[in-house]
């Protein structure tokens, strides 16, 4: 076993869960600040419409990146799962059969990104005087996405091995000089296009150093082949995660159109808090995929019990650490939401929803903590139809109606979220002691 790699088969729950998260955690943060990077290079130095023009791309980008990343998960699963039973062949044809599905995707990709970008951007009615310069970026960052789908299907195959620290360094290094190439493209009039390039130059670096650490530490052969069961586990698993995480991105922008109505000063509000919600459920997120290996080593060695414990045990954590970030955002709201703007108004509804949202945002926990215990046993499937009826359908119903009853009241609005999120708790939490049961019964009929 690699110095790098973590067997969370042994050891002390609490420990090993930490060891694996933090690592990820940080890798998260710094994803989310790499793009934050580049917006505000882009503003400060390119202009308002070439801001404008990445924000254009951004619900693109991300619904069709999510699906692929969500689709990771499924390898990720079958690996961590070959991984615990050590046996190392499984480990090294799942992982072959990962990259050549991966390498498959790039190209599905990048024709799809490349010849209808100008296509999506049309059907969101993106302005004339942003179209231009947001088709370029598109074109540009479609064009070398090969380079991020790799880095994220090898970041899922070292974390399945336990290995969290690698991936972190790697982004660590890609970071510094995406911003590095961003402001030397920019400085030399590149414009757009320079930060575009800028970004799949370095995004091309980090495929290259992750999937180096993969070959070595997988110790694949010459002989490459797609093994058709394990292909189809890995989009059994895979594909409703990806589809999940494609559509919710999507269902956002119907949310935005709610808080639109209300003017310039509440959008700006609602964005503030948007921002820091995506700080404060990185923690949550992070233990959710750490559960997920978690849970796949451990039943892939036997142990059942482990596993459950693992579950628990993530979950007391992140309700506490999540309900202590959730008390520092509502006490600090003015002062965070003054942070992005100085008007009072921006101020004023930015400190309403983070008060009204963080604290229901804690049980957050159950959806992603018990989720990611579900796909770690091979149950994609019915965590993604859960979050998808209650974050997706629930949800629009529901602003759909409170509008119509309750008219002009921000207030009813921005409840959606939490509505959502205590919907998903609930039913989710219902399911995982189904799945428990049904799980007990099928030991015992075994036995």
């Amino acid at each position: 076993m690699s110095r790098y790699e973590l067997n969370m088969t042994d050891g002390k729950i609490w420990s090993v869960l930490l060891a694996f998260t933090w690592p990820l955690l940080l890798e998260n943060l710094l994803q989310l600040l790499y793009y934050t990077a580049d917006s505000v290079i882009v503003g400060r130095y390119v202009g308002v419409s070439a801001l404008a023009a990445v924000s254009a791309t951004t619900h693109i980008c991300g619904m069709l990146v999510r699906f692929f990343n969500g689709t990771a998960t499924g390898a990720g699963v079958v690996i961590s799962r070959a991984f615990g039973a050590n046996d190392r062949e499984k480990l090294s044809q799942s992982v072959k059969t990962a990259l050549i599905l991966t390498f498959i995707g790039c190209v599905i990709l990048t024709l799809i990104g490349v010849t209808l970008s100008r296509f999506f951007l049309e059907r969101m009615s993106t302005p004339p005087d942003v179209i231009g310069e947001a088709d370029i970026y598109l074109r540009i960052y479609f064009g070398g996405i090969s380079g991020l789908l790799f880095y994220n299907i090898g970041g899922a195959i070292l974390r399945a091995m336990g290995d969290t620290k690698r991936p972190l360094f790697f982004l660590i290094v890609c970071s510094a000089l995406n911003i590095f190439l961003d402001l030397a493209f920019v400085k030399i009039g590149w414009g757009i296009a320079g930060v575009a390039i800028a970004t799949i130059t370095a995004q091309a670096l980090s495929a290259c150093l992750v999937i180096r650490s993969v070959i070595r530490s997988a110790g694949l052969s010459h002989e490459w082949r797609i093994d058709s069961e394990i292909a189809r586990e890995i989009l059994r698993i895979g594909l409703p995660f990806g589809v999940q995480m494609a559509v919710v991105a999507f269902s956002n922008v119907f949310v935005q159109g709610y808080i639109n109505v209300f003017g310039t000063a509440c959008i700006a509000g609602w964005g503030v808090y948007v921002k820091l919600d995506q700080y404060m459920m990185l923690p949550i997120q992070s233990m959710g995929q750490a559960v997920t290996v978690f849970t796949g080593q451990n039943l892939g060695a036997g142990k059942h019990g482990r596993a459950v414990s693992g579950t628990w045990t993530a979950l007391g954590m992140m309700l506490g650490i999540s309900s202590a970030i959730s008390l520092t955002l509502c006490v600090n709201a003015p002062v965070m939401s003054s942070f992005f703007s100085p008007d009072s108004g921006v101020i004023r509804y930015g400190s309403m929803f983070i008060r009204m949202c963080t604290p229901v945002a804690v049980i957050c926990c159950f959806n992603n903590i018990l989720a990611g215990y579900l796909r770690g046993d091979g149950n994609s499937r019915t965590p993604m139809i859960i979050t998808l009826c209650t974050h997706v359908f629930f949800r629009q119903i529901y602003l759909f109606v409170i509008t119509r009853i309750i008219t002009d009241n921000v207030y009813a609005v921005g409840f959606g979220y939490p509505a959502g999120w205590i919907l998903c708790a609930l039913s989710m939490t219902l399911y995982y002691f189904y799945w428990q049961k049904k799980r007990a019964s099928t030991f015992i009929e075994k036995a």
